[in-house]
C-alpha cells in the first residue's frame, strides 16, 4: 500500500511505546486513525501529540475480550465509513520460569498477545475485504522465532502469532488483504516496567534498567520501519539490527544458539543468588 494518505487505520496499544509512535507517524502520513487501548489517560496523551487535522477516534478496548474487539470493529466502520489497515500491536509480558508461573499470569499474556491479535484480525476481515486494497499488520517479535528464558508465555504467544500470520498469508493469498508479520528486537518501551514478575524473582527496576541498556531501537525508529513494511506490502518485517542478527543465528544454529543463551541465563541467575 504505497499511498497511505486518507487511509483509515485501526491501531491497538496506542497509548504508549510503538503504538504511540505509529499513531503520530501515520497521522503525519495523512491517515485517519481509530486508536484503541485500555489506558484512557495514555490514549488521550497520544491524541494530544497528533498535529494532523485528520479524523481521530479513541476507543477503550481490552483486546483479550472478544466481544469488545468485535464491537470496536463495528464502531470504527460506523465512525469512519470503512477501514483500510489494522495494526494489532498491544502486548504485555510476565517474567517467571515456566515451572513457577501461575496459569493466571500465563493466560494474561497469552490472551492479550495472541488472542488479541486473532480477534483483531478476524473482527476486521469482513470490512477489509470490501476495500480495493487492505493490510493487516500483526506484531510478533524476535521471540516469535527464538525463545528467551523466563519469558515463556510471551515466547509461546509470539510464536503462535507468527504461525497465525503465515496461515493468514496462505489463506488470503487470492484476496485484496495483505498480512505483514512484524518481528521487533529490543525496543526501548515500558513493556518490562509494566510486566508481571514472579515473587522472589529478579528485581523489576534492575531488569528494566538492563533492558533499556541492551534495547537498540527507539520506538520512533521501530514505527518508521513498520510503516515502511506496510508501504512495501512485506509479508515479514524484522525491526532492529538485533532482530536481523538473531534471525541469522537461528537459521545457522537452530538449537545450538538457544542452548547457548539458556546457559548464559543460568550463569547469570547463579551469580545473582551468590
Amino acid at each position: 500500500m504505497k499511498n497511505l494518505n486518507g487511509k483509515v487505520v485501526a491501531l491497538t496499544g496506542a497509548a504508549s511505546g510503538i503504538g504511540r509512535c505509529l499513531a503520530i507517524q501515520l497521522a503525519e502520513s495523512g491517515c485517519h486513525l481509530a486508536l484503541a487501548d485500555v489506558d484512557s489517560n495514555g490514549l488521550q496523551e497520544t491524541i494530544k501529540l497528533l498535529l494532523s487535522a485528520n479524523k481521530v477516534s479513541s476507543h477503550i478496548v481490552d483486546v483479550a475480550n472478544k466481544e469488545q474487539v468485535y464491537a470496536w470493529a463495528d464502531e470504527v466502520v460506523a465512525e469512519h465509513g470503512h477501514v483500510d489497515i489494522v495494526i494489532n500491536n498491544a502486548g504485555v509480558a510476565s517474567t517467571s520460569r515456566l515451572d513457577e508461573i501461575s496459569y493466571e499470569d500465563f493466560n494474561w499474556v497469552f490472551n492479550i498477545c495472541f488472542y488479541g491479535v486473532l480477534y483483531g484480525t478476524k473482527a476486521f476481515l469482513p470490512y477489509l475485504k470490501e476495500r480495493p486494497e487492505a493490510n493487516v499488520v500483526n506484531i510478533s517479535s524476535v521471540n516469535g522465532f527464538f525463545p528467551f528464558p523466563n519469558n515463556g508465555p510471551y515466547n509461546a504467544a509470539k510464536h503462535a502469532v507468527k504461525a497465525l500470520n503465515q496461515t493468514f498469508i496462505q489463506e488470503l493469498r487470492k484476496t485484496n488483504v495483505r498480512i505483514t508479520s512484524v518481528h521487533p528486537g529490543g525496543i526501548k518501551t515500558n513493556i518490562v516496567r509494566n510486566a508481571r514478575f514472579a515473587k522472589g524473582g529478579e528485581d523489576k527496576a534492575d531488569l528494566a534498567q538492563e533492558f533499556d541498556r541492551v534495547a537498540g531501537t527507539s520506538p520512533e525508529k521501530a514505527a518508521k520501519i513498520i510503516i515502511g513494511g506496510i508501504r512495501k506490502n512485506r509479508k515479514r518485517q524484522l525491526v532492529g539490527k538485533d532482530a536481523v542478527v538473531i534471525d541469522l543465528l537461528v537459521r545457522l544454529f537452530p538449537q545450538g544458539f538457544a542452548d547457548l543463551v539458556g546457559l548464559a541465563f543460568e550463569k547469570k541467575e547463579k551469580k545473582l543468588k551468590n
